[in-house]
Order: C-alpha cells, then structure tokens, then sequence
C-alpha cells in the first residue's frame, strides 16, 4: 500500500471519528463528504445511504439548511441511484437539486439540468425530457453556448420522437443542424439529417427523407462511420417505399441487413425491424410466400426479446 493510500485511509477515518463530536449542518457535511469517498471506490449501495443521511439531516434543519449543501446531497443521491441503473428515482433526486441550485443561482444549475435530462430520458419520461432541456437551451442560447444549445435541441427532438411526436421533433433537429452547422460540426449536422429522414419517414414525405438520408450518408461514408450510415441507409430504404421505387428499396434494405449481420455484435432488434420491412416491400412485389417465411422466423426472435417498441436501433435513438 503506497503513502497516499494511508493518507486516503486516515482521511475518511478522521471523518468517520468526527461524526460523534459534530451536530447539524457540519454532521451533514462529514457525511456528504464520507459518501463521496465511498462512491470513489464505487461501493454505491453504502456512498447512497451516506448521502441519504445526509439529505435527512439537512432536512431536519428546516429553513437555516444551507441550500447548496442540500442540493449536493441530493445530486450525490443521485448520482448513487444512476450507477445502481435505477434511472427514475435518480432523476427524481437530481431534479429537487436543480430546483434547488436554480434558487441559489449556482453556477452548476445548468451542468447538472443537462445531466437531469439525459435521465429523464433513460427512465422514459420524455415529457420531462422535453420541459428541462427547453430551459436548458434558452440558458446556453443567452451564455452564448451555441453547442450547448444544439446539444439540448437534439435531445428534445429526441423525445419528441418517442412520444410520436414528428412534427416537432423535426423542428428541433432543424433547430439543432443550424447552431451545428454554424459551428461547422460536420458529424452532428449529419446526425441531424439522419434523424430528420426518419421523422420524414413517420410524416410519409418521401421525397425530404430522401434528401436527408442522403445528406447523412454523404457525410457518415466520408468520415467512415459506418455504423453511422448504415442506420442513414435504413431510412433512405423506407423513403424509397413511400415513393413506391419498390425494387430499388429492396435492394437498398438488402443492403442494410447484410452490413448489420455483419457486425461482430450484432443489433438483433435492428436486425428484425429491416427484415420486417423487408418482408412489407416483397409483398409489395407480389413475392408473398417469401414474406410469409421472414415474418415467421422474425415472431421466433420477437418472442425471446419481449420486442414491444423496441425495434428502434440505439443510434437514432439519441
């Protein structure tokens, strides 16, 4: 064990003999301080019941408890639930500290609204999602941040998205690809068009999903992120269905499918949804029997992934 280890030691049991001695605000401190340390080693069941005791003592205090105390407590909270994956309460924490920082006018209200968002979204409460980063983006908008603002534009188009929502979602990615584009973000102005195709898709404008898939692709070949443009081939194959250019999309999705099974590993949902508009275009070209014969292998794999909504692949999703 080397110097700084027992320095580290004796630090957190320094803490530790001082709780007996120490009442209110500075109790809560030394226990904020315990989880912090305790979460550095990522023992997160022990750093979130610190950090809850805590909370409860700041609690106690009423209306002296220092608001940025509090707030740390229940970012601290927090961030223990995100590393135990239980994304709704962590997001339910982390929202009473923003709330909090917002009050005090704390520097850090924003870094921890953006994060506060990203959990929403992994708990699935896109509404939520949609309403933190609204004000998330007027923020970095008046401190200048353009990227900052894309960034939260982006996922509120996301969410959008997931709630069936394209009308909007399109123009938040619209509203994103321009602050990108000013700020020649070549990758994230594609990502934009990418998802931009997609809510063209849902709103059945073949000929816009066209153009942007297209736009996606040009960049995402170029700077070979192929995963990237694969996801962008995806949705060029379901415009050319909704332009009726019926073999043209098949050999298109044909395409798609054969580089997603290529993967080392492989997306199994993306797999099932190319193959079942696969086997929506074959009817399409009176090849039925073949159709038939995708959509009974595909209810096999549907069945042991639970497929629900879940036929949408990770990258457009965010």
């Amino acid at each position: 064990m080397g110097e700084d280890d027992e320095d580290e030691i004796l630090t957190e049991e320094m803490l530790w003999d001082r709780i007996p001695e120490v009442q209110g605000e500075e109790r809560a401190s030394t226990y904020y301080e315990l989880s912090a340390r305790v979460y550095a080693r990522g023992q997160y069941d022990e750093a979130l019941a610190l950090a809850e005791t805590a909370c409860d003592i700041y609690a106690e205090l009423g209306e002296t408890a220092p608001t940025e105390g509090l707030a740390q407590a229940y970012s601290a909270i927090g961030y223990n639930l995100n590393q135990l994956k239980r994304m709704g309460e962590a997001a339910t924490a982390m929202s009473k500290a923003v709330e909090l920082l917002r009050k005090n006018k704390s520097p850090i209200a924003l870094e921890l609204a953006c994060t506060l968002g990203e959990w929403w979204y992994s708990s699935k409460n896109y509404e939520q999602v949609i309403t933190t980063m609204e004000e998330c983006a007027q923020e970095h908008l008046v401190d200048g941040n353009e990227l900052g603002a894309a960034s939260d534009l982006h996922l509120i188009g996301s969410a959008y998205r997931k709630i069936g929502k394209y009308e909007l979602a399109a123009e938040s990615y619209l509203e994103a690809r321009a602050l990108y584009k000013r700020n020649r973000e070549v990758i994230h102005v594609a990502r934009c068009d990418q998802k931009l195709a997609a809510c063209y898709v849902e709103l059945g404008q073949g000929e816009l999903a066209q153009e942007r898939a297209r736009k996606a692709m040009d960049v995402f070949q170029t700077a070979h992120e192929h995963e990237r443009q694969n996801f962008a081939f995806f949705e060029l194959g379901k415009a050319q269905v909704l332009l009726e250019n019926f073999e043209e999309s098949l050999n298109t999705l044909e395409q798609v499918l054969q580089v997603a099974t290529e993967e080392s590993e492989r997306d199994l949902e993306f797999i099932v949804e190319i193959e079942s508009k696969i086997a929506q275009v074959m009817r399409k070209v009176g090849r039925e029997s073949e159709a038939v014969e995708i959509e009974r292998r595909l209810a096999s794999v549907a069945e042991v992934l639970n497929e629900g909504d879940a036929a949408a692949p990770s990258d457009t999703s965010l």
